[in-house]
């Protein structure tokens, strides 16, 4: 039975996590090596609480409740928990370094889940002790708001794991499908030309971002695909954009768009910059 969630990496997608699982009653301890990084996310945390109870969507209550459920940390030995949500860089070797840590301190039973976007969850699993209890829960920025999470597993993960990942998803209130793992598994697979399309008809063909955006959401889409990119984090999306392409062996029609590595070079983010396809106001100091 799953109690105790850790989530490593403090960033902006395992805070949403970490805030979610919290406020569901988890007990949840997010841990990062950065001291600078557990501050903003602490205080990020604490902010989005406020922001909610300001707008009635949750009570006082509710935010002691989930702030109390919470543990912030730089010690990798406070680590112990029921099941890890791995949330770092999108490189393979770190996450097999640190999911290898972790499986040193933990228990027999704990299961081990990589939140990677594009990497292959078969890759982490061969690479980490215990490769059956291995899988990837695949969350969407904001978390806390993005209903769906893919439950990634590979040939080797234990039917155990699948149905416990599959009752905390629940239970966390998510709608969760499960796939084997694949190149951008499903979502990122299908989404892949959603954005690559779009970006075609803006660069060779002239066609004003906003006016695409504006097509799309009105066919039913609640935000267009440069939103949708500047929302994920531009950088995020190239990254994605590569790593299909390359495990899918390079078809033309997956071939990441220039623009998208020239927003990332200048740092053109998105929301998170302040700057992506479109200017946002700046991002909120988390000196608060």
């Amino acid at each position: 039975m799953i109690n105790t969630v850790c989530v490593c990496g403090a960033g902006t997608m395992g805070s949403g996590i970490a805030q979610l699982i919290a406020s569901r009653g988890f007990r949840t301890i997010v841990y990062d090596v950065d001291a600078a990084m557990i501050t903003k996310s602490e205080n990020s945390i604490s902010r989005q609480l406020k922001q909610l109870v300001d707008k009635n969507k949750i009570s006082t209550l509710d935010k002691s409740n989930t702030l109390a459920h919470l543990q912030f940390t730089t010690n990798i030995n406070d680590c112990i928990a029921d099941l890890i949500i791995e949330a770092i860089i999108e490189n393979l070797q770190p996450k097999i370094a640190l999911l290898n840590q972790l499986a040193e301190i933990n228990h027999s039973e704990t299961i081990f889940t990589t939140n990677t976007s594009s990497l292959s969850v078969t890759s982490i699993a061969k690479a980490v002790q215990h490769s059956e209890r291995v899988a990837g829960l695949h969350f969407f920025n904001p978390a806390t708001v993005m209903k769906l999470v893919e439950l990634v597993t590979t040939d080797v993960t234990a039917a155990s794991v699948v149905t416990s990942l599959t009752m905390f998803i629940k239970a966390i209130g998510k709608t969760g499908i499960s796939c084997k793992d694949s190149p951008g598994f499903i979502v990122n697979r299908v989404a892949r030309l959603f954005y690559l399309e779009s970006l075609y008809l803006a660069e060779q063909h002239n066609i004003p971002i906003s006016d695409i955006d504006k097509l799309m959401k009105s066919t039913g889409f609640k935000m267009g695909p440069f939103e949708l990119m500047d929302l994920i984090g531009n950088d995020i999306n190239y990254k994605v954009s590569t790593s299909v392409y390359d495990a899918m062996h390079r078809p033309a029609r997956l071939a990441p768009s220039v623009w998208q590595q020239q927003k990332v070079e200048a740092n053109e983010l998105g929301i998170k910059t302040g700057k992506g396809y479109y200017d946002y106001p700046k991002p909120a100091s988390d000196n608060t």
